[in-house]
């Protein structure tokens, strides 16, 4: 039997004797970690100010009642007022060796806004000038020439937001023949062949609050053919011939259009893309009203069968949702795990860490509005800022530096200073960071002795 007294199952996060004992007017309480791992207690106002003059009562005052209890202990008669306590960051020390190397870029290219990898040849990278120059540098031969250039323009009305140039995003398809640049956080972009010098599409993902999202967007191979996955709406991403520009998922009615009920409408736009390894499956970082910040991932070869399948399809699974939050770090750790950043439901409770989540695991859902079916194998705290994979580790990228992670204890593995990279070349195992000039360089799959710089 629960505390509560009831016979059902436990539900939720153990909390304190007197938010179980509440059945009057609404009491105040915290979540508090409690220094073991990231397990948490939901405790009164009166309890939290003797933990924090330092009488910890244990434990056994915190416990679990069934979901009824909880759901009237902490919504209806419960009010969050914040996150106290500390989660337990584990560490475990395993070598960690560092050779990152300069790549200086010549002066002629101008400032640099942007890069992506060119993941099917080694070493390759692709940077966006701020003039509109597509540079391709080699890393491992030292070499760099002009590939290309886009006369796309940051609308005049959002140029300001341009100033620091991380409004205009490139992608790169994997066989560096094509490149999109983009408005992140805007509404367009296009599409460039580059080995013929021309636009192929012209993108256009709606105005409807496009400022909350970078711009939707991906190369992927579908039938043989490199597509672009891009969003032609707030609410609807598609596939286009990246050669030809030819739609390849016609629908006919557009997915905000009310046809009387024969097409579904979704209520979910669409935030950044991320393919895993592979490249057979995608995941949305997007949000619905109120606003509430969802992860969806849906299959790409079941989308080439099925127009629908990134709105209703069976491949289609939500992954995790967050009040207020999304926008935020996220990478494959393989086909199948994905890893998020931050831990907790609300964007005012968040602390730094990730959660790791099996889409194997999940259940399919009639659509990324529907709560997660958990599928939750590792949360761990620590981990912020660039999230980054070699598909063994998670690596975390912030201001103060690199760390490294097992993402199967959540053990923190090694971190260094005054290197902070952006990206990773899944070719060549390289992590790259564009500081002003030049580009560091270093190689996980290749660890060498050496000094930063």
């Amino acid at each position: 039997m629960l505390s509560c007294r009831h016979e059902r199952a436990p539900f939720g996060d153990p909390i304190c004797e007197h938010l179980r004992a509440q059945r009057g007017e609404q009491l105040s309480y915290v979540r508090w970690f409690t220094g073991a791992g990231t397990e948490v207690v939901l405790i009164c106002s009166e309890c939290a100010a003797r933990r924090r003059g330092g009488v910890d009562e244990g434990r056994a005052a915190c416990a679990q009642v069934c979901e009824e209890c909880f759901d009237l202990a902490t919504d209806a008669l419960g009010v969050l007022t914040g996150v106290e306590g500390s989660p337990e960051v584990r560490s475990r020390s395993l070598p960690f060796e560092l050779d990152v190397r300069e790549f200086p870029l010549p002066p002629e290219f101008g400032r640099v806004v942007a890069l992506a990898p060119v993941d099917g040849v080694p070493s390759v990278w692709l940077l966006l000038a701020e003039d509109g120059k597509i540079v391709r540098v080699d890393l491992s031969r030292g070499e760099s020439e002009v590939a290309g250039a886009s006369a796309w323009k940051v609308p005049e009305e959002h140029a300001s937001a341009d100033a620091d140039g991380q409004s205009r995003g490139l992608h790169v398809s994997p066989d560096g023949r094509f490149a999109a640049v983009v408005h992140d956080y805007g509404e367009a972009g296009e599409v460039i062949d580059l080995v013929k010098g021309q636009v192929t599409v012209h993108l256009h993902g709606g105005a409807y609050h496009a400022r909350t999202v970078p711009f939707a967007f991906g190369f992927a191979s579908v039938g043989g053919r490199v597509a672009a996955i891009h969003r032609t709406d707030w609410n609807r991403v598609d596939l286009s011939d990246a050669a030809t520009g030819k739609l390849l998922t016609e629908r006919g009615t557009a997915a905000g259009e009310d046809d009387g009920g024969s097409e579904p409408h979704l209520d979910y736009f669409y935030g950044a893309l991320y393919l895993n390894p592979s490249r057979t499956r995608v995941a949305s970082d997007g949000w619905v009203w109120h606003p509430v910040g969802v992860v969806t991932t849906w299959s790409l070869s079941a989308w080439a069968n099925n127009v629908w399948e990134p709105e209703t399809g069976p491949s289609n699974r939500t992954v995790c949702s967050r009040v207020y939050c999304w926008d935020r770090a996220l990478v494959w750790l393989d086909d199948t795990r994905l890893a998020v950043s931050g831990i907790g439901d609300d964007d005012s409770d968040m602390i730094e860490g990730a959660r790791v989540f099996d889409v194997t695991q999940l259940a399919g859902e009639a659509g990324p509005w529907v709560a997660e079916t958990k599928a939750e194998v590792m949360t761990f705290a620590g981990p912020s800022g660039v999230f980054l994979s070699d598909g063994k580790s998670l690596f975390a990228s912030d201001g103060a530096g690199l760390t490294r992670w097992d993402p199967s204890d959540g053990c923190r593995t090694g971190e260094v200073a005054g290197f902070a990279p952006t990206q990773r070349h899944a070719g060549s195992g390289e992590f790259v960071q564009l500081v002003e000039g030049r580009l560091l360089r270093w190689c996980v799959d290749a660890p060498v002795r050496g000094r930063l710089g």
